[in-house]
């Protein structure tokens, strides 16, 4: 077996005194689509920041690529392939469509590239295309989701990060971002997906984790995993 893209160990994470992740451990392979479910407040999204290195972690390692990248700052984490795209919609929504997706070429070594990442962000979401002048703020959540995620593609990542992509959105919208994961993920980028919707999240995925009071309480491929080893380690039951 070769080595893991992402491997996270024992990784604690603290707001204070209190700890959103106890003890955190998880692989990913390099190619594939890995689900990370769990209840609201399991410690998914705190794990997803602190890999991308938006939190301290207060112990534990995490390596890309075979590389300790644990306490690394997120600008130098995003340089060696590594993006996030985190839960919310986010982005500048005071700015055009385009210059927020040019703004996801800032590092240095992906500038020269960006009006081929741009094109290909284009032909993966062709609305933003059409509305490539308008201001994110005046786009509906669903297309404001896909700057975001046209955003981190503008780095050329290895392994991307999405926390709670649909969130809030319409089914129709989440079954088409769902459809463009899969291609990114054919692409060669390996993708980690956070979600809440487990039945999607498996679905979708290679490879599930279940998260459970700031752990990992379970890991397999979806078809070695019954309904009700999944409900056990999801509610801890």
């Amino acid at each position: 077996m070769s080595e893991p893209m992402l491997k996270v160990e024992g990784v604690q994470a603290k707001y204070g005194d209190f700890i959103a992740v106890a003890d955190a451990s998880l692989e990913v392979p390099q190619g594939m689509i890995v689900s990370l479910i769990g209840s609201n407040g399991a410690g998914k999204s705190t794990l997803m920041d602190t890999i991308a290195g938006l939190h301290k972690p207060s112990q534990g390692k995490i390596y890309f690529k075979g590389e300790d990248i644990t306490g690394l700052s997120a600008d130098k984490i995003v340089v060696r392939g590594l993006s996030l795209v985190p839960q919310g919609s986010r982005c500048f929504i005071r700015m055009t469509v385009e210059d927020n997706l040019i703004m996801g070429s800032f590092p240095k070594v992906v500038r020269k590239k960006w009006k081929d990442s741009l094109e290909r962000v284009y032909e993966l979401f062709p609305v933003l295309k059409q509305k490539r002048n308008d201001l994110s703020g005046s786009l509906s959540g669903g297309q404001r989701q896909m700057v975001a995620i046209g955003r981190a593609l503008m780095t050329n990542p290895e392994l991307i990060l999405f926390d709670e992509i649909s969130l809030g959105l319409a089914p129709t919208t989440i079954k088409d971002i769902y459809a463009r994961i899969k291609e990114i993920n054919k692409s060669g980028t390996t993708v980690v997906l956070v979600e809440q919707d487990t039945q999607r999240a498996i679905k979708t995925a290679k490879l599930v984790d279940v998260m459970l009071k700031g752990k990992v309480v379970l890991s397999g491929k979806p078809e070695d995993l019954s309904d009700e080893d999944i409900k056990k380690a999801y509610f801890g039951i």
